[in-house]
């Protein structure tokens, strides 16, 4: 398994398919069983806030910025150093409202929550977790110095899109490039890549079947039928690889 994953025209080079789209909704397979549905939510220590995917375009920045989507960010906080497993959610805004339902659905209540001075996060946090405010502008520091974590993890996210993708995404699709590269994050630490491959396997083994048409989302049909490719399409080399020499394994005595 590709520790930083691989795009859809990278697979279909490599395993020599005739279609993008074959390449394209097979990696899209995966990505839908790496949600776990009632997976464990965040404990302890956890720093929030958000970030904004997009390319560059005129307008305000920050939480004012246009055309931008917006990301929220959990991630569980280790003593004395370190971070634990991660969370991201695309949300329509950074209203009290939408925040409170994130924290909700992926912290346990009673945790410690790290924001900033936002205000809608003190009213998301209250009566159900233990908020401490990092006041970004009377401490004079930057916010990624007083919010490490997040601003880690956006980071690492915003590499991972640019160096896989190329920065290629549609925004229909973005949640589930969310869930591989959180399926990835949090299992950052694993000494076994092979396990993780066959995590992936069970998972998609147990998860619903999905066509193509669940996946794509407001399709417009072509002005012209495409054209098929003229003469016979070659089929792809055999994926089986000769058995790797390893004489010291071998039970039989060496001359």
């Amino acid at each position: 398994m590709d520790k930083g994953g691989v795009s859809a025209l990278a697979i279909q080079r490599r395993l020599e398919l005739g279609s993008y789209q074959t390449a394209w909704m097979m990696l899209h397979r995966f990505r839908s069983a790496m949600a776990l549905a009632g997976r464990d939510k965040l404990q302890g220590e956890v720093e929030v806030d958000e970030t904004f995917l997009g390319g560059v375009r005129s307008g305000g920045r920050g939480r004012g910025a246009l055309g931008k989507v917006i990301v929220v960010i959990a991630i569980e906080l280790k003593q004395p150093k370190g971070y634990g497993r991660v969370r991201l959610r695309i949300i329509p805004d950074a209203s009290a409202k939408t925040l409170g339902t994130f924290l909700d659905e992926n912290i346990e209540p009673g945790a410690t929550v790290v924001t900033d001075g936002w205000l809608p996060y003190q009213k998301a946090t209250a009566g159900k977790f233990t908020h401490v405010i990092h006041r970004i502008a009377p401490s004079g520091q930057q916010a990624h110095t007083l919010l490490p974590g997040v601003h880690r993890v956006a980071s690492l996210l915003k590499r991972w899109v640019l160096g896989t993708y190329q920065g290629s995404y549609h925004a229909d699709h973005l949640a589930e490039y969310l869930d591989e590269f959180t399926f990835r994050f949090n299992r950052r630490r694993s000494p076994d890549r092979g396990l993780l491959f066959y995590r992936l396997m069970t998972l998609a083994a147990n998860a619903d079947p999905l066509t193509y048409k669940q996946v794509v989302r407001n399709s417009t049909p072509k002005t012209t039928a495409p054209t098929p490719p003229s003469g016979q399409r070659p089929a792809p080399r055999s994926l089986s690889i000769p058995k790797p020499a390893r004489p010291w394994r071998s039970t039989e005595p060496q001359a």
